[in-house]
Order: C-alpha cells, then sequence, then structure tokens
C-alpha cells in the first residue's frame, strides 16, 4: 500500500485514467460512477457492460438505468444544458454479459476501442443477490463471470488495481471476531475437513441442467425449483446459509486463484448491509430492498406484526456512499503502490517469472460493527418515532394508529409463535373445508393462506441468520487505510470527501432523518 493518502490525491489519481465497472446498474455501481465523474471530471473514460442487444441498446439503458436516477441531479445541474454531452464523452456502455468471456462484449468493439490496453482500473460489481438463486444461475454470475473478469484483466498491461465486491457475509453464521482474510483454496466454514471443488460444483450444476432439460416431462417450473433447492443443498453441505454467500465465497477463492502469480493489486471489498446514501450527493436515495428495511417496510403496509430479531443484536449496516468513498481509496492505495514515478507498461501476468511470489488478495471488511455498533433497537426506535411524526394515511383517509412490534430473539421462538398463531387456525380451517366438501370456497382459502404461510417460514429460513448473526467483523485494514488519510490526520475521513468512518455517523439521526425517509420515498415511492 502507498503512503498517506488525502483527498486531492484520490481525485488526482483518476484523472486521465480509464475504469471498467460491472454491475453499474446496481445500487452501488451507479454511486460509484457518479461520484468519479463528480470528483474528477476530467477521468478518461469509465467503460460499463451492460446487458443489451448491441451498442445502442446498451447506451439506452445507461441513460436510463445509471445516469437517468435522481442521484446524478447535484451532477446534472453542475454541467446544465452540457450534462448529456458530458456523459457522452466520458461514459461508454457496452453490450454484453458478465457471465460471458471477454464481459460478453464482441472482438470487433473490444478491438476498436483497445479496451484491454486502455484499462487502469477494473471494478467487479456484479452478482446476483438472491438468496435462493437457481444455483447454475448463481454460480454463472458469482463464480464463473469472475474467472472471465480476471482472464479479461490478465490481459490489459496497463491494469493498475483489480477490485472485487464481495459481502462480509461471506463468513456464513460465524461467531465472534470475523479476520480480513481471504479464503483458502478449497475451504469451508465446516470443522471436519471437508474440501470444496470449485469445478465439481460447476459440473454438477450443468449435469443436472442438461439432465432436466433432456426430460420433457420436467416442466419449467419444476427445473427451477429443482436447481434453486440444489444451490441450498450444496451451500448448507458446506457450511453456508444460502446460495448467494455461498457462490460469493467460490468467487473470492477463483479470483485468488486466477490472479495468483500476477503484479497487479486484488483487493476485496467486503461490505456489511448497504444503506442508503448519507450525505452525497443525494441524503436518504435508495434502490432495492436492504434485509433490515422489511422491517420498515412491513410496518409502513401495516403488514407486519411480528419480526425475527433480537434488539440487542447488532445490525451492521453502513450507508453507500461511504462504501464507495471506501473503495475509491482502497483503489488508490493499491494501483499507487505499483507506480513509479516514470510508469511503464507491465507485462501480463502469464509472461512474468514462474516463480514470483503471489501476492494474496487483500480484504476489507467495510463494517461498523466493530467500530461502531448500531443494535437492532436503534431502527425500531426511530422507525416508531418516524411514524408517530409521520403518521400513515389508509385508503379510506383515516389516519393509521402506530402500534408495536413483537420481536422474537430465536427461530425456536418464531416457530412456536407461528404454529400458534397461524398454523393452528390454518389445520383448523383444513378441517373445516374437509367437512364441508370444499364448498364456500374454503379449500380455495385455505390453499391461498397455506402457501403465504410457507412463504413466511422459508423467509425465515433463508434470512433468519442474517438477523441473529452474533459476529463481528474485523477491520484492521480498513482502520490502517483510514490512518494513512492526510498523515493520519482524521479530519478528511472525519467529515471530508471520502470520508469512511462509522463513528461519524449518529445512527438514530441517521436511520430518522435520513434512511427511514429514504425508504418511503424511493422504495415505497
Amino acid at each position: 500500500m502507498a503512503g498517506a493518502l488525502d483527498e486531492a490525491k484520490i481525485i488526482d489519481y483518476f484523472r486521465n485514467k480509464s475504469v471498467l465497472i460491472t454491475g453499474a446498474t446496481g445500487f452501488l455501481g451507479k454511486i460509484m460512477v457518479e461520484k468519479i465523474l463528480r470528483v474528477q471530471p476530467d477521468v478518461k473514460r469509465i467503460y460499463l457492460p451492460v446487458r443489451a442487444a448491441d451498442a445502442a441498446a446498451a447506451r439506452r439503458r445507461v441513460e436510463t438505468e445509471v445516469v437517468g436516477k435522481e442521484l446524478f441531479g447535484v451532477l446534472r445541474e453542475r454541467h446544465g444544458a452540457g450534462f448529456d454531452a458530458f456523459v457522452a464523452d466520458k461514459v461508454v456502455g457496452l453490450a454484453g454479459d458478465v457471465m460471458r468471456e471477454g464481459f460478453g462484449v464482441d472482438a470487433a468493439t473490444l478491438r476498436d476501442l483497445r479496451l484491454a490496453d486502455e484499462l487502469n482500473v477494473i471494478v467487479n460489481g456484479a452478482a446476483t443477490t438472491n438468496f435462493y438463486e437457481r444455483y447454475d444461475v448463481a454460480l454463472d454470475v458469482n463464480v464463473v463471470g469472475v474467472k472471465h473478469m480476471c482472464d479479461f484483466a490478465r490481459k490489459c498491461p496497463n491494469l493498475e488495481v483489480l477490485m472485487h465486491v464481495s459481502t462480509a457475509y461471506v463468513a456464513g453464521e460465524k461467531q465472534g471476531l470475523v479476520p480480513e482474510r481471504p479464503f483458502k483454496d478449497g475451504e469451508t466454514l465446516r470443522d471436519d475437513g471437508t474440501q470444496l471443488d470449485i469445478d465439481a460444483e460447476l459440473r454438477l450444476a450443468r449435469d443436472l441442467r442438461k439432465q432436466m432439460e433432456a426430460d420433457d416431462d420436467v416442466d419449467p417450473k419444476a427445473q427451477r425449483k429443482a436447481m434453486k433447492d440444489l444451490g441450498l443443498t450444496r451451500a448448507r453441505h458446506f457450511g453456508w446459509p444460502n446460495t448467494y454467500v455461498f457462490t460469493k465465497s467460490m468467487g473470492e477463492m477463483m479470483l485468488a486463484q486466477m490472479m495468483r502469480g500476477g503484479d497487479v493489486p486484488v483487493v476485496i471489498v467486503r461490505p456489511s448491509i448497504i444503506t442508503s446514501v448519507q450525505n452525497d450527493p443525494l441524503p436518504g436515495w435508495i434502490e432495492g430492498t436492504r434485509t433490515i428495511d422489511a422491517i420498515l417496510i412491513g410496518y409502513a403496509k401495516q403488514s407486519l406484526s411480528c419480526f425475527l430479531a433480537d434488539l440487542d443484536l447488532t445490525m451492521d449496516v453502513m450507508p453507500g456512499d461511504m462504501v464507495v468513498n471506501a473503495m475509491m481509496a482502497a483503489t488508490v492505495a493499491h494501483a499507487s503502490s505499483t507506480r513509479s514515478s516514470e510508469p511503464e507498461k507491465k507485462p501480463p501476468p502469464q509472461q512474468q517469472h514462474p516463480h514470483s511470489v503471489p501476492p494474496s488478495p487483500t480484504v476489507y471488511h467495510v463494517s461498523s460493527s466493530l467500530r461502531h455498533p448500531a443494535p437492532y433497537a436503534v431502527l425500531y426506535r426511530t422507525g416508531m418515532r418516524y411514524f408517530e411524526e409521520h403518521p400513515r394515511v389508509g385508503p379510506d383517509g383515516r389516519t393509521v394508529r402506530t402500534r408495536k412490534v413483537r420481536f422474537l430473539g430465536s427461530i425456536a421462538a418464531f416457530h412456536l409463535f407461528m404454529v400458534l398463531k397461524y398454523r393452528v387456525p390454518l389445520e383448523l380451517l383444513r378441517l373445516l373445508s374437509i367437512l364441508c366438501c370444499g364448498l364456500f370456497g374454503l379449500a380455495a382459502l385455505y390453499h391461498d393462506l397455506a402457501r403465504k404461510y410457507r412463504f413466511v417460514m422459508q423467509l425465515v429460513d433463508l434470512y433468519g441468520p442474517f438477523s441473529l448473526f452474533k459476529g463481528c467483523f474485523d477491520d484492521v485494514n480498513l482502520n490502517k487505510l483510514r490512518i494513512t488519510m492526510a498523515d493520519g490526520d482524521h479530519a478528511d475521513t472525519a467529515g471530508g470527501l471520502f470520508n469512511f468512518d462509522p463513528k461519524t455517523v449518529d445512527w438514530d439521526d441517521y436511520f430518522f432523518k435520513v434512511h427511514i425517509p429514504g425508504v418511503m420515498k424511493y422504495v415505497l415511492k
């Protein structure tokens, strides 16, 4: 890592640089694109691979799903009538697919753009975050996509840093202090010596898919369920609670294997739960639903009477802009360490000496649980206060009374509650339906309510380990990065343009004034 960092050094680094960002249509990707354009308008190019049929379709996706968002309002005001021309000059949408070689961008486009020669920074933020995703899809995006990214990175002679966005929850259900260290090849979360073979997992998913596709008797819905169940089964076999964090762990392993022996710094960023923008450019801006927001949304819709959570446990959250600030600081810190006063082209990793020492990826937990923890009680009390001061209005125009929510602190307690409150009445309804021979629509009512009950129980099964997570993410590497800011002077990190110190956040104030209003405005509209 290079020496001291400050705002000026981070801003100056991106001048005349070419950056490729995958997953730019996602929440974090948009924030990073906007930040680079805003702080360094002299960036050379930002390339955004997106799924699209051709270049024109890719450009339209970038215009509508990235730079067309409210998040870019400050930038749009700054450039005025010249905003579109500025974006057209700096941002290039590439029609492709991260699941394919070369990001799925056709060879002619890669050649015409000279993309491999031009790139200085690659940020891989593409991922499927569905906890119950099809195993083949999750592997294609979260693992094979990483392989293709690394294959491409190895062809980039001027690449200065490769950054991969993972998740802190690759730790699974681990308790205690979770260290910032990369996974070893084949490592699992089980203590019995079980080893993980990524190639075998890829074959397993591929073989099942081929088998089902060849069977005309298996309908598409059954195929999807079989592939989803396979992912969950394999994840839990190796010690992970769901398909998402399992395949993200494999993605990290793939990254370390593929980039071993090269001289390009590899950085793995593991954010915890990413919440709405805290400060700039648009406080409260958020897209998608975070795990913790299920409480707020359910409460706002008056569909939540109980929730699985221990109010004394820590909900490890980091505002989206702070995550991007940390990513940009880490990019500059590691890229700067490879640059001499007179930069020269580096040979691709495959041309280097076979006995070069393989550098390990540097892992950063962008998290708050160790440095400035926030218990779930903060979210609950600020939520209650918010809805009392900003009461909701029902369809009939009447004010909806704020009701308390019952929190259950264990899976067993939640299951017991659900059985007594819902399952027993459901069984009585089923019995009544049988006695009435299905008359009065009782059978249909039973099947509808039973389906909803199963859905809720599946959600608890998938998300329960996270709402009751008892680990704490060590952030020693990230703290070292904070200390390098301004030669150890924390003035810049405390309130500056690249602040990523959770200690500067008043959680009560943030949730009440920023995050909850943001969820109401941008998620619930």
